[in-house]
């Protein structure tokens, strides 16, 4: 059987937390994806962050990127979340705005974003009431999805990130 580079640890499941205690690992995992983000590019080169982490698919410099776009926008999703009924979120085309000029940028750029950004949402995400994870939204290609349901999604979208970049790593004897 063929690893898929694509997925280095598994599609998202789609299941929100089973418990608090599990809740309380994707919040974790929420909370250090600026630093294990930040320990899979140190000491990467230009040349290996415009290296695609597997053929056809971004390069690690695009996915550095990426990381702050798609949690800004998740961020701001939990907040509509928290403040309207059921707001029905605008998705976005990723793969266009992975070609955009700022996605050509530094990358500390978008380290330092991360650590900020990720600052202000996990200390959001900490501040929930029980009933708070039960709040909605409409995704526009995913349906509702419950708040609880989103934290999952996010906690495996770090880890799937980060480990575009360390399997690039390993593959490369970088």
């Amino acid at each position: 059987m063929t690893e898929d580079l694509r997925y280095p640890v598994g599609k998202f499941s789609g299941q929100p937390p089973r418990d608090d205690a599990e809740r309380q690992e994707f919040l974790k995992a929420v909370e250090e994806t600026p630093a294990k983000l930040r320990a899979a590019v140190q000491g990467l080169s230009d040349q290996q962050l415009d290296t695609p982490y597997r053929e056809g698919g971004w390069t690690v410099r695009q996915v550095v990127h990426h990381v702050p776009d798609s949690h800004l926008n998740s961020y701001i999703r939990f907040k509509w979340a928290l403040t309207e009924n059921e707001p029905t979120i605008k998705a976005y085309y990723e793969e266009r705005w992975a070609e955009l000029a700022d996605s050509k940028m530094p990358i500390q750029v978008s380290l330092t974003l991360l650590d900020s950004l990720h600052q202000r949402w996990t200390n959001l995400l900490r501040s929930f009431k029980a009933d708070d994870w039960n709040k909605t939204l409409r995704h526009p290609e995913l349906g509702v999805m419950t708040l609880d349901k989103l934290l999952a999604l996010y906690a495996w979208h770090g880890r799937h990130h980060v480990a575009h970049i360390t399997g690039l790593r390993q593959r490369m004897g970088w």
